[in-house]
């Protein structure tokens, strides 16, 4: 094999060209000094010293500093590929997993007949919530979802719902972060981490004879479509019925609405509160780590709503003498866009 070749094949295993060109320098002498493997590798004896570590990290080489001078060996080949088989065997468990659930999830576009098989499907959905979730029910179907939107409320998940086609509000006690109700009918649209959700026509639920038909979609396209509409057209038609209290501080989420709703209660009841902020520039993409007081917000969440836009939700931090404005993912017209909020007493 020639030494081309060998170099990018080791290079796939994360190895730069120095560091291959200083572990084959190593093996052709199998052990030698700092300055003799910089003589014949064309690099410096710190350089040699630091990729000697990084090496011995990896299980290439030992480094005996035992000794003076120090000298680094190259472990037996059958050794180190022993090691790097061991690590790749080692991460296949968790790369097919991955690799099922988004093929599974990719594939996932399901017609759906039958109330019975919605409401099933958003219990389902629901018990999967990781981080946030909007719904919208009829009100006398609340009863058949509530315990698996009050075990994803307990674990932390932010929750939007509606209770639609009731003039009587069910109890809605612990199963939402904020609940409307609207006397209307409406679909039942449910997202899920905007990735998955249901959509069904009213009648569906309303009638066990009817042919319409809901969809069950796993595709993250077309939730941002879903919320829109929830939030755009129906959210506003909604009576606010309930909201929970803010969470204790700090807080840390990476459902940006959640950030939002969670500093608009809190600066409500006077809290001082300061952000941490993982992000970037809309403008031209560069990474930033913003600090600062959080001095204002713009939501639609809770009223008074202040939003210009029903989809704007933002914080306005005012950090070295600035302001800025916050977006969650997708932010084009705030300044940054965050991947992580921190928010904490000032």
């Amino acid at each position: 094999m020639d030494d081309r070749t060998l170099t990018d094949l080791l290079r796939r295993f994360g190895l730069s060209e120095k560091e291959v060109d200083t572990y084959l320098t190593l093996l052709e002498h199998g052990e030698a000094k700092a300055s003799t493997v910089a003589d014949a590798a064309g690099v410096s004896k710190r350089y040699v010293y630091s990729v000697s570590e990084s090496l011995a990290n990896r299980g290439f080489v030992e480094v005996n500093d035992h000794v003076v001078p120090t000298t680094i060996r190259a472990n037996p080949p059958e050794e180190v590929i022993g090691r790097l088989r061991e690590d790749v065997e080692s991460i296949r468990p968790g790369l097919e997993e991955r690799f099922s659930r988004v093929d599974e999830r990719a594939e996932q576009f399901e017609v759906i007949k039958s109330r019975v098989t919605v409401l099933k499907r958003v219990r389902s959905l629901v018990a999967d919530a990781e981080t946030g979730l909007i719904l919208s029910v009829p009100g006398e179907h609340l009863s058949e979802i509530r315990e698996a939107l009050a075990a994803a409320v307990d674990r932390g998940v932010f929750v939007l719902l509606i209770v639609s086609d009731t003039v009587e509000v069910p109890d809605v006690d612990g199963v939402a972060s904020v609940t409307r109700s609207w006397t209307e009918a409406m679909p039942t649209l449910l997202t899920v981490d905007s990735a998955a959700g249901v959509v069904a026509p009213p009648e569906l639920l309303q009638r066990s004879n009817t042919d319409r038909q809901a969809i069950v979609f796993a595709q993250e396209q077309l939730a941002p479509v879903i919320v829109g509409s929830f939030l755009g057209n129906y959210w506003p038609a909604a009576t606010e019925v309930a909201t929970a209290p803010p969470n204790d501080l700090p807080i840390e989420t990476a459902n940006f609405r959640d950030a939002v709703l969670q500093a608009t209660l809190h600066l409500r009841d006077e809290v001082p509160l300061r952000a941490i902020v993982g992000g970037r520039f809309t403008d031209d993409d560069t990474p930033i780590e913003l600090e600062g007081t959080v001095v204002g917000v713009n939501q639609g969440m809770v009223e008074p709503a202040n939003n210009e836009f029903p989809v704007q939700h933002s914080l306005v931090v005012e950090s070295d003498d600035r302001t800025v404005t916050v977006g969650g993912p997708g932010a084009f017209v705030e300044d940054v866009e965050a991947d992580l909020v921190r928010l904490e007493r000032a």
